[in-house]
């Protein structure tokens, strides 16, 4: 299945961030956030216990996860069944206990825009 990007083309999206804990704005904007917007926008729904790990720059360069194993073990703690990685994370694959990788269908994504396409279940 395809997106119908004629209906995402003829409107304006606007995302405001906003402060609210008053610790100073961040230079990266979490993933999670465009894969929302993206998906009102696209009137699509997120992959059911997907957990998207992995944030984004302002500019759109990917960021690796920090403490993988540990990040993994809080999804799986909250019922996660699939995982959204950035590529960048692969190399700390070695450092997760092999019971808990094996707990995850994982999923890798080298941009914004892959972990969207990824996000939303769409070839």
């Amino acid at each position: 299945m395809s997106l119908d990007t004629e209906s995402v083309q003829n409107n304006d999206y606007l995302m405001h961030i906003q402060d609210l804990q008053g610790i100073g704005l961040t230079s990266e904007l979490a993933l999670t956030a465009f894969i929302a917007l993206c998906s009102g926008a696209l009137k699509r729904a997120v992959q059911s216990q997907l957990a998207v790990q992995g944030s984004m720059s302002i500019g759109g360069t990917i960021n690796k996860v920090e403490e993988l194993a540990n990040t993994l073990q809080v999804c799986f703690d909250a019922g996660a069944k699939k995982i959204l990685l950035p590529m960048a994370s692969a190399v700390d694959i070695p450092i997760v206990p092999p019971e808990l990788f094996a707990r995850f269908q994982i999923a890798f994504y080298q941009s914004p825009e892959d972990a969207v396409f990824k996000a939303l279940g769409v070839e």
